[in-house]
C-alpha cells in the first residue's frame, strides 16, 4: 500500500539516517516502525484489566482466596 505522510524535516533525516544505518529502504525503516507501535498498542491496557481482577491491594482482589493461595503457592517453586 502506498500512500504519503508529513513528517517533521529533522523526524525525516534521522530517520534516512537510521534506515541507512540499519541497511533498510526507507519504506522497510517505517513499515516496521509502525507494526512495532501497533504490537505495543494491543497490550495497552492489559495491566490496567489486571489489576481491576487481583486489585492493587489484597482486600480489592476480585479473585477467589483460594485461588490466590494456590497461585502463590506455586510461584514460590518456580525456579526464576
Amino acid at each position: 500500500m502506498k500512500t504519503a505522510i508529513s513528517i517533521p524535516d529533522a523526524v525525516f533525516e534521522d530517520a534516512e539516517r537510521l534506515a541507512k544505518r540499519r541497511g533498510w529502504s526507507r519504506s522497510e525503516l517505517y513499515a516496521n516502525a509502525v507494526a512495532e507501535y501497533v504490537k505495543d498498542e494491543r497490550f495497552l491496557g492489559v495491566r490496567e484489566r489486571l489489576d481491576a481482577v487481583y486489585g492493587e491491594k489484597p482486600a480489592d482482589s476480585e479473585l477467589d482466596p483460594a485461588i490466590e493461595q494456590l497461585q502463590t503457592r506455586l510461584l514460590s517453586k518456580e525456579k526464576w
